[in-house]
């Protein structure tokens, strides 16, 4: 099952210093997963959505079990959301939270 965290439009200044100049979407949703006679286990998925000029192009990125504890994934999501990972980094970013 998958539900919606929360969202983050990348800042405008950012963007320009990276030269780039269309808007720039994420979102994180909470994920979960249940087998047989196994504990529940939480996940996360990030999804950058890039405005171009004539398109959109999206790219998610699924972790699944993360963690067995749901503040645990409310922290990473959190965590995710306030340094603006995308999909392309968030499994070496869970790495180190994970790790510390």
């Amino acid at each position: 099952m998958k539900t919606f965290f929360d969202g983050v439009f990348i800042d405008k200044k950012k963007l320009e210093e990276a030269g780039i100049k269309y808007p720039i979407k994420l979102e994180y949703f909470k994920t979960t997963g249940e087998e047989e006679n196994v504990e529940t286990r939480f996940g996360i998925e990030v999804v950058k959505t890039e405005y171009l000029e004539d398109s959109v192009k999206i790219e998610s990125k699924e972790v699944k079990s993360v963690t067995n504890n749901l503040q645990e994934q409310e922290r990473i999501l959190t965590l995710l959301k306030n340094n603006e990972v995308t999909p392309i980094g968030v499994e070496d970013v869970l790495q180190e939270i994970i790790e510390n």
